[in-house]
């Protein structure tokens, strides 16, 4: 179970690292199509560079298993919001993965199976998740 737990961590984790470090080199086209459709030009770059940071954090969170339930939950939270923009107007599901190529569902399809896997890993971490909730409580229950 031990290595389970490492291995599901460790490729969440390199998801969230690969996925959150490209954000931080030029335009991107997912956050150019949310600017374009959606008329709000905050999403690129502010937007990006911000997801981009939370995903390189939220990777190194995955790797420590003491912060590996806090990555869990902060990726879970990052994969539901791509999601979210897939099933809206703003992107939709099927996007390209290059400029002028043609619409995919290859990026839809991974934000589905990652927060599939970061689901097993908060599934997996459940004993930690109790431990950090009984020391937070009786930490501000002394205060």
């Amino acid at each position: 179970m031990k290595h389970i737990k490492w291995i599901s961590a460790l490729l969440l984790a390199l998801f969230f690292f690969l996925m959150g470090i490209q954000k931080f080199g030029s335009e991107n086209l997912v956050f150019m199509i949310i600017v374009e459709r959606s008329g709000i030009g905050l999403f690129e770059p502010t937007v990006r560079m911000f997801i981009g940071s939370a995903e390189v954090i939220t990777a190194i969170l995955l790797v420590l298993p003491i912060t590996r339930f806090i990555g869990a939950l902060m990726g879970l939270s990052i994969l539901f919001g791509a999601i979210g923009f897939h099933l809206s107007p703003w992107l939709g599901v099927y996007v390209p993965m290059e400029p002028g190529g043609s619409p995919s569902l290859m990026l839809f399809t991974m934000a589905i199976l990652f927060t599939g896997l970061n689901l097993a890993v908060i599934s997996l971490e459940r004993n930690h998740a109790s431990a950090f909730i009984t020391r937070y409580i009786a930490s501000h229950a002394r205060a």
